[in-house]
């Protein structure tokens, strides 16, 4: 008989397992579903139940505990042809929680089959999110202290559209399975079954005690009729396809050489509101404008009120590998609060490094050449410093120069804030020394 089950790698678990049946089980439901191997993709979690992706001729994925679904979610959006089934035990359902509320809210066509046998059977017995309160497990006394979670009832709650519990002795497990992987929408099987390597080492569970316990939970209607509704892949594709189209990239061709086409790491240490981040685009814009690499990597401000202060740019004639600047060839000083996050990079300088600083900033003692450029002199305000920085760069010829700078304003900004911008460049220009 023809069978999905890999040949060189069949299914080995404890005698008794429950895993095994469901197993082939699952093999007879996609082959009665009318499933190809290259059809199906096998999502696996760890534990026991995390074995399941090497025992099928299918694509699989192999992830983290409890994170399974999240793999499943972008598979099945990047490849909605696909048939995608998750295999998680009752542990991994327990830590990744969220992700198990988030497809039963979501109604992706993603079938989840829970193999729930009450325990960390790989990792030594301890109790899960499922494990009777009356049960001896091999964490002590802590399972008496919780309430073990009714997986189908909290899926339904949360809006699963498909929601099943039966045993894995079921005569009929097989159709089980593929009605599940049938359905339009996310479904959930929670398959309880007996772990005999720890489990049932202390306590007394049969098919006969799973089939009466099952009889004695509430009743589960599958599908669930409130929680019908459009499947979500298809959704998001329909209401995607009525957005306008969001436009390609404005294409920048290579217009200048750049005064030093070596690779270049400028750090802008500033404060909130002065539109530090603004200026690392304008300087990437530059080097693009010079046919360079450039990279930024702005700092992530963790208050909610006040912006980024540092931002971190390279230009490289070269592909750059990683964003971050150990040691900067540039340094735009620009407020207290910048420098005073970045005072140890100032040890790094040499002498052929520069900091360019507002006159207000006190800098660190180091090797570098130190050019001040009186901003409030020039009535120039805090917000445009960055900006005026990197004229005073450009003026100096150091990294960029004016040609560059000006292509990427006028590729940046329009109307007001282009000719502001100009102006203030064209002011820095006049009142900045050449450089000798």
């Amino acid at each position: 008989m023809y069978s999905l089950l890999n040949a060189d790698r069949p299914p080995v678990f404890c005698p008794g397992c429950s895993h095994d049946r469901i197993t082939r089980a699952l093999d007879r439901a996609l082959l009665d579903a009318g499933l190809k191997g290259e059809q199906i993709v096998i999502v696996s979690d760890i534990g026991c139940s995390g074995l399941f992706d090497t025992f099928f001729n299918t694509h699989a994925f192999h992830g983290l505990h409890g994170r399974a679904l999240t793999y499943a979610t972008g598979l099945k959006m990047a490849q909605p042809e696909l048939n995608v089934i998750v295999t998680m035990g009752d542990g991994g359902l327990g830590i990744g929680g969220a992700h198990v509320l988030s497809a039963c809210r979501r109604n992706l066509d993603v079938t989840l089959l829970v193999l729930n046998n009450f325990n960390f059977g790989m990792t030594g017995g301890q109790f899960s999110a499922t494990t009777p309160w009356t049960s001896r497990v091999g964490s002590g006394f802590l399972n008496q202290l919780e309430r073990p979670l009714d997986v189908c009832r909290v899926a339904a709650s949360a809006g699963a559209a498909y929601v099943r519990r039966c045993s894995s002795y079921a005569k009929n497990l097989s159709k089980e399975i593929e009605n599940a992987i049938r359905f339009q929408g996310f479904s959930i099987l929670d398959i309880w079954g007996i772990c005999p390597g720890r489990y049932t080492k202390r306590n007394r569970l049969t098919p006969q005690i799973i089939e009466e316990s099952l009889a004695q939970m509430p009743a589960v209607d599958a599908p669930i009729p409130e929680n019908q509704r459009e499947e979500y892949g298809r959704h998001y594709r329909k209401l995607a396809a009525e957005l306008r189209p969001v436009p390609l990239p404005k294409k920048i061709e290579a217009q200048f050489e750049p005064p030093e086409r070596q690779r270049r790491g400028v750090m802008i240490l500033g404060s909130a509101g002065q539109r530090i981040i603004t200026a690392g685009e304008i300087l990437c814009l530059t080097g693009l404008f010079a046919g360079l690499q450039t990279t930024q990597k702005n700092e992530y401000n963790i208050t909610v009120l006040r912006g980024p202060s540092i931002t971190e740019v390279i230009l490289s004639p070269d592909k750059i590998g990683y964003t971050g600047i150990h040691r900067p060839d540039v340094i735009l000083a620009l407020s207290q609060e910048g420098v005073a996050r970045r005072t140890a990079v100032f040890e790094t300088l040499d002498n052929t490094a520069l900091v360019i600083q507002a006159p207000e900033v006190t800098v660190p003692s180091c090797k570098a050449k130190i050019h001040t450029a009186d901003f409030k002199s020039q009535k120039i305000k805090s917000a445009d410093w960055a900006l005026a920085a990197l004229a005073v760069l450009a003026k100096m010829n150091r990294v960029i120069h004016t040609r560059m700078l000006t292509a990427a304003l006028n590729f940046k900004f329009k109307n007001k804030i282009l000719e502001s911008s100009l102006e203030l460049v064209e002011r820095v220009n006049r009142a900045e020394q050449a450089p000798k």
